[in-house]
């Protein structure tokens, strides 16, 4: 009997009413699996409708009471890893070992929520005036919604969640119709931790679900990552109807390699960044801009480590990289692929033709190695979102930043070098959000905000640390005057406060 995977609305498990369901795919097998339930306008409307209720508990509650259940939380969270991370590879594909390492980069987050009051704090200036004192304070939004993609199905929901509820908002959480399972675990999870029924909430679906929250005139505040396209239309269509939106796009990440840098580090980067996790992350390199004359040897070292790759089922301890997503998914990444000697490129390694013995209706591919790469070509313009990466070549590091720099992608860049003062030069210069310097994948930890520049990001604030606070509360100020009790009354003055 097919599994299927309902709504979580107000602390209990809803099954699906609209009579419409979406198929969910065992990507190393390419059979279905699992069903799950898609949201009718009614049901999101139902979703909201609890979590407004319980803000107006949840939203008086007190910081310790928040934090300790948290706290809980937590524990739980860590001592269900496994079975968070096989559920991620289940119905993602990607190994155990990365889906393991997707629920502690989340945990980092539940950290920063779990002490939550030290950025909560507000700020006291007294006697600004004769008696008067002036403080500021962040209090919450109310209802927030999340809409994640498929490629962190646990994660990216906590660089979102743990935080929002922690400053005192309620949330509801659309995430990826591919692979919903996680997200319910994790709501189950926060029950059996001591979360108010309400408090979070997850609702299934497609455009439907995702158009009402953004029309919803009881949602707030919006946190979108996904693709540009799909954040460009979630940050107009949630701001027009008057909510904050952080909207999350996607990326073309550079890595430029400079004449001294360490070629094998920098190979060994190149790959891990490159074809981990099938390459299907916002943050993964999938392009190395080779300056000078190190571009053939390089290239060979990045063909050398990658042709090494194990590729195989996710819950096959061997395997070092799984499957893609769907196989709609993993045809149009083969077609960058396929196309791309056409388009001026020199394909080292082809990896369209790759299928795993036992489990050939599997959405397979392989690895694949483009160098010398046009910038006019398709695989270099697009994200391909999946195991390519193109290799361009330069002769001066102003050429190779006049490329980073010409991407209307801005999301992270690195730079391998062992010049300090070119990598000072090069943070400063180039036009990202985040990076890294020797670091290929430049993520930041949880007390430092995520987020790209350009068409990466679409909103004001980045993804957790300081800014995920402010997005998820707004400033208030409160200037206040007591009469000593010997002052005689002062009468009626229409000129301007005395300062003095």
């Amino acid at each position: 009997m097919t599994k299927i995977v309902n709504h979580w609305i107000g602390g209990k498990t809803v099954e699906g009413a609209s009579g419409t369901h979406g198929p969910v795919t065992d990507p190393a097998t390419g059979a279905v699996t699992t069903k799950v339930a898609f949201a009718s306008v009614d049901e999101v409307d139902a979703a909201v409708a609890a979590a407004k209720e319980a803000f107006t508990t949840w939203g008086q509650s007190s910081l310790a009471q928040r934090t300790s259940i948290l706290f809980r939380f937590r524990a739980l969270l860590d001592a269900n890893r496994d079975a968070i991370a096989e559920l991620i590879t289940a119905e993602h594909g990607k190994v155990h070992s990365d889906a393991l390492g997707e629920v502690a980069r989340g945990l980092e987050i539940v950290d920063l929520a779990c002490g939550i009051s030290v950025q909560l704090k507000g700020e006291l200036s007294t006697q600004v005036a004769s008696r008067v004192d002036v403080s500021s304070i962040r209090q919450p939004l109310g209802v927030v919604a999340g809409i994640t993609p498929f490629n962190f199905p646990a994660m990216v929901p906590m660089w979102m969640f743990p935080i929002a509820i922690a400053c005192g908002n309620t949330f509801v959480l659309k995430p990826s119709e591919k692979d919903p399972s996680a997200s319910v675990k994790i709501a189950e999870l926060l029950a059996e931790a001591g979360l108010p029924d309400g408090v979070f909430n997850v609702v299934h679906g497609d455009k439907v679900a995702v158009d009402r929250l953004l029309e919803h005139p009881d949602v707030k505040a919006v946190s979108f990552v996904g693709s540009t396209p799909i954040a460009r239309y979630i940050h107009t269509t949630a701001s027009a109807n008057g909510k904050r939106v952080q909207a999350l796009g996607g990326a073309k990440n550079h890595m430029l390699v400079l004449p001294d840098a360490d070629l094998d580090a920098a190979a060994d980067a190149a790959v891990s960044a490159a074809y981990g996790s099938a390459g299907e992350r916002c943050m993964a390199i999938s392009a190395v801009v080779a300056v000078g004359s190190i571009g053939d040897e390089l290239v060979e070292k990045i063909r050398e480590r990658a042709e090494k790759i194990k590729i195989g089922p996710g819950n096959d301890p061997t395997s070092e990289m799984g499957p893609l997503i769907t196989k709609v998914h993993r045809d149009k990444v083969a077609s960058y692929v396929e196309g791309a000697a056409a388009e001026g490129a020199e394909v080292v390694l082809d990896g369209t033709g790759y299928t795993v013995d036992g489990f050939e209706d599997g959405h397979w591919i392989g690895i694949s190695l483009l160098d010398k790469v046009p910038t006019s070509a398709k695989a270099y313009r697009d994200e391909i979102f999946g195991p390519v990466l193109c290799v361009l070549r330069t002769e001066t590091y102003e050429e190779a930043l006049d490329i980073v720099n010409a991407s209307p992608f801005g999301n992270g860049t690195a730079i391998f070098t062992r010049d300090g003062g070119a990598a000072r030069r090069f943070q400063l210069e180039v036009e990202a959000g985040m990076v890294g310097v020797n670091v290929p994948i430049p993520v930041p930890v949880g007390y430092h905000s995520f987020g790209g520049w350009k068409d990466s990001l679409f909103g004001d604030h980045h993804i957790y640390g300081n800014d995920g606070t402010h997005f998820y509360t707004r400033g208030k100020v409160v200037t206040t005057r007591w009469p000593d009790p010997a002052d005689a009354p002062a009468g009626v003055d229409l000129g301007f406060p005395r300062n003095h």
